[in-house]
């Protein structure tokens, strides 16, 4: 999935612990998206309600069983901006969409962490 998109281009591995290295690494990725797909979808279904907003072709298109693709692509418009001056360090970030939140809400995770992230005033680096 992630190779066709970044293009990246093919590695070969001629050690045993190299192959069981990039096979573990691999099968950690895939447990990683099955979790998150599983997670949301029981949480949908617990609830008896469906999420708006992961088809970007119809906006307005329900569906209680989504894909961890669709479900990490809700993600994929945030951005983290760094300014640093002699001084002082300013970040600002995306805010979270409801889409966004109630993902994030359905895997059990707390959106302050996201938050946290951002610092809404100018810190002293010399202080620190």
């Amino acid at each position: 999935m992630l190779k066709s998109r970044l293009n990246i281009a093919p590695f070969f591995v001629r050690r045993n612990d190299q192959v069981k290295g990039i096979t573990h690494f691999l099968t950690l990725g895939v447990r990683t998206l099955t979790l998150i797909e599983y997670a949301v979808r029981r949480s949908l279904k617990k609830d008896d309600s469906k999420l708006e907003g992961l088809h970007l072709e119809n906006p307005k298109k329900l569906t209680n069983i989504p894909t961890s693709k669709k479900l990490l692509t809700a993600f994929s418009k945030i951005t983290l901006t760094i300014i640093e001056s002699k001084n002082n360090v300013a970040r600002h970030l995306t805010p979270l969409s409801r889409l966004q939140i109630n993902i994030l809400e359905r895997l059990g995770l707390n959106t302050a962490t996201y938050t946290k992230l951002e610092i809404r005033q100018s810190v002293n680096i010399l202080n620190e």
